[in-house]
């Protein structure tokens, strides 16, 4: 599903978030995109600058390029990794401007409730990895488009689903 996708847009909302795995504290680094499709998501230990250039040349890598501009909080790790790695991006640190991010975090919590918490680090990172490609296929916003251009891409994405998991 992820080879298949038509790409992402210009502006990267990141933000973190932790997550408890076996009783330790890990940070998943998760970057979405202007239209609420989620980039890349990157489970850690650490929440410092050199976790934050790590999040951000896996992102570049991903993206095949440098976004536009890049929403971030105030988090100090985020000014490193631009500062080092994408020197010439917009970087907007502006409160309430990251909201995106913050409510992306959402739909990962609630499957995460639902299935007990999560065993090991590389459980999780398969998971997260998997759970956002599905998102993105099935996260069409209905409010965006016609009725008839929401059906046109809800038939499009069960047909990829399909193919994704041989049907």
């Amino acid at each position: 599903m992820r080879r298949k996708h038509q790409g992402y847009g210009d502006t990267f909302f990141i933000d973190e978030v932790f997550v408890k795995i076996r009783g330790k504290q890990h940070y998943l680094w998760r970057a979405v995109d202007q239209d609420g499709e989620v980039v890349d998501v990157f489970l850690q230990k650490r929440r410092d600058g050199k976790a934050a250039k790590r999040f951000f040349e896996r992102l570049l890598r991903k993206h095949k390029g440098e976004p536009r501009k890049i929403v971030t909080d105030k988090l100090r790790s985020y000014k490193v990794a631009h500062r080092e790695l994408i020197p010439e991006v917009i970087h907007d640190t502006t409160q309430y401007a990251n909201n995106r991010a913050e409510l992306s975090h959402e739909p990962t919590r609630v499957r995460e409730r639902g299935i007990r918490k999560f065993k090991s680090i590389e459980q999780a990172q398969r998971f997260l990895g998997a759970h956002a490609a599905v998102h993105n296929l099935f996260n069409l916003g209905p409010h965006l488009v016609s009725a008839e251009n929401y059906r046109y891409f809800r038939l499009r994405a069960f047909m990829t689903w399909e193919k994704a998991v041989g049907m």
